[in-house]
């Protein structure tokens, strides 16, 4: 191998790193679950990847699980799902989710919640957010809507633990 093919080669190799430096910098981001806010969906110390650029491309969608900066001081991102679209209104009767005065089918939520929250309505580019484990969730219930500036990412994939490897439980409603 002569000189010239090394640097090549060289070159090729350290112009790939840097795109895939730049993947990961930018576009996916590891993100651990710290709680159990989003139980079952997602479980204390899971690990998930997060797409930082879905939402370049289509506005966030009711069932889609997020990273977020709440709107207080926190050390970490919270993991939570999209429940409220700009323009809705939510209450909570009982522990069951009302958009614009219909009943939410929610199947992803396995243990009952027992609150109630007088009717909201989510202003212009914000977003209505709780955890799936709703009881124990501190949420847009406790602390209102999120602008979508705050929004990290969509979770994309489950990385770990390995037996819960996947796709993330994101929850498509149909119309």
């Amino acid at each position: 191998m002569n000189i010239k093919s090394f640097l090549k080669e060289l070159l090729i190799t350290l112009l790939m790193a840097a795109v895939l430096f730049v993947i990961f910098l930018y576009v996916i981001q590891r993100s651990p679950v710290d709680g159990t806010s989003m139980v079952p969906s997602l479980e204390n110390g899971q690990q998930i990847i997060v797409s930082r650029v879905t939402y370049l491309f289509h506005e966030p969608q009711r069932g889609d699980i997020i990273t977020l900066h709440p709107p207080f001081a926190s050390p970490k991102p919270f993991v939570k799902r999209v429940i409220g679209l700009p323009g809705e209104t939510i209450e909570i009767k009982s522990g069951k989710v009302y958009v614009n005065g219909a009943l939410l089918s929610e199947p992803y939520i396995k243990q009952s919640f027992t609150y109630t929250m007088p009717a909201v309505k989510v202003p212009e580019g914000q977003y209505f957010v709780l955890g799936d484990n709703r009881d124990i969730s501190e949420d847009s219930h406790y602390f209102g809507t999120i602008p979508k500036k705050n929004i990290i990412g969509k979770a994309w994939l489950s990385i770990w633990p390995f037996d819960r490897f996947g796709l993330a439980p994101n929850y498509r409603f149909t119309q």
